[in-house]
């Protein structure tokens, strides 16, 4: 059984290219813990938008270039590639994902203030410092507990995403 967190604050539910020219998902991010240390992350099921892992999306843009060594609980793990993962340099990206969209809004943003969300934790990972605000990073799968939220979420998300109402895999 998966591990669930659940809150209630301000989410910014948003459209993320991670597959370049168009391969899309719709992710949200918030705050929870004491002064808001604790980033959640999380992708936004969708119609026709595929699960993904966001820790491998974060592994292929290589951020121990940017961030360094391993601050945070990794074993070194391999990813699925035969890599050595790094979560710590894997979550801060993430984090920076999140927190720059919350920052500079792209077109089909939405801010929600005061929604109930929960997520299916996929990975925790402890940072060991501070980044971008928070020291620890939970990432999985984010549902509202509102469907009239979930459903301006992805009425919004179709006006960026071109398969957001599609029942169909993407193109």
């Amino acid at each position: 059984m998966a591990r669930t967190l659940t809150g209630r604050g301000r989410v910014t539910a948003f459209p993320f290219l991670y597959g370049w020219p168009d391969r899309y998902a719709l992710l949200g991010y918030t705050a929870t813990g004491r002064y808001g240390t604790t980033a959640v992350l999380g992708r936004i099921p969708a119609p026709g938008v595929p699960e993904l892992s966001l820790m491998d999306v974060a592994a292929r843009h290589e951020p121990a270039q940017l961030y360094g060594g391993d601050y945070g609980d990794d074993s070194g793990e391999e990813d699925g590639d035969g890599a050595e993962s790094n979560a710590f340099a894997e979550a801060c990206w993430l984090i920076c994902v999140g927190w720059s969209a919350r920052s500079v809004p792209k077109p089909g943003t939405l801010e929600l203030p005061g929604v109930s969300w929960t997520l299916e934790i996929d990975r925790t990972t402890e940072l060991g410092r501070i980044m971008y605000g928070h020291d620890r990073l939970h990432a999985g799968r984010l549902t509202f507990d509102d469907p009239r939220v979930t459903a301006r979420v992805l009425d919004q998300a179709a006006s960026v995403i071109p398969d957001a109402h599609s029942d169909g895999p993407p193109a």
